[in-house]
């Protein structure tokens, strides 16, 4: 029963998330510089939706952005999916997100991160001890909409802020904690 399920939900992310190399190449255009294209698109897209994101954007030290995050499950779930670090406007580095989880869930869903380090000490942990948790260390916080308005950048004192975009799909409960973030090179 594990088995098929665990099998069900690796299938539904691959039918949902294909990957980019294929389409990359079709292209001509490398993954790297499509994932690069897509993350900075998305961005733009967040900064036009939510303008605390856009007002924070010029203060942060450094943002990365997961364009397409894919999640499915059944009782076990599963997400994953791949982004830029964007620092000073240009693409720095690539990375994944993965996570697992086990609870009352069924379906899938997309979506979209982009996590704001305000300063060096929170992006340095990114690369510390073979991936960053999401949850340990560095103090993150999920900008919702009340949350915006509440803020302002000289009340900003965290040292990450995430916010989610782009939800897709049927599946209850959206959130990052527990999201293992890991340095990839695509190639």
């Amino acid at each position: 029963m594990i088995r098929q399920t665990l099998f069900g939900i690796f299938l539904a992310l691959a039918v949902a998330y294909p990957g980019q190399s294929a389409t990359a190449d079709e292209q001509g255009k490398t993954p790297a510089a499509q994932l690069s294209r897509d993350a900075h698109a998305a961005l733009k897209k967040l900064y036009t939706r939510a303008p605390f994101a856009k007002s924070i954007g010029p203060d942060a030290h450094a943002i990365l952005v997961f364009p397409k995050v894919t999640k499915a499950g059944l009782v076990i779930g599963g997400q994953f999916g791949e982004g830029t670090l964007i620092k000073g406007g240009k693409t720095v580095d690539y990375y994944n997100t993965t996570g697992a989880s086990y609870g009352l869930q069924a379906g899938v869903q997309q979506y979209g991160y982009a996590m704001f380090f305000m300063n060096e000490k929170a992006l340095r942990q990114i690369d510390k001890a073979e991936g960053f948790e999401v949850g340990v260390g560095p103090s993150v916080v999920l900008v919702d909409e009340g949350m915006a308005k509440q803020h302002t950048t000289t009340t900003l004192k965290d040292d990450i802020y995430a916010f989610v975009f782009g939800q897709k799909g049927l599946m209850a409960g959206l959130g990052i904690q527990g999201n293992k973030i890991t340095k990839i090179n695509p190639k």
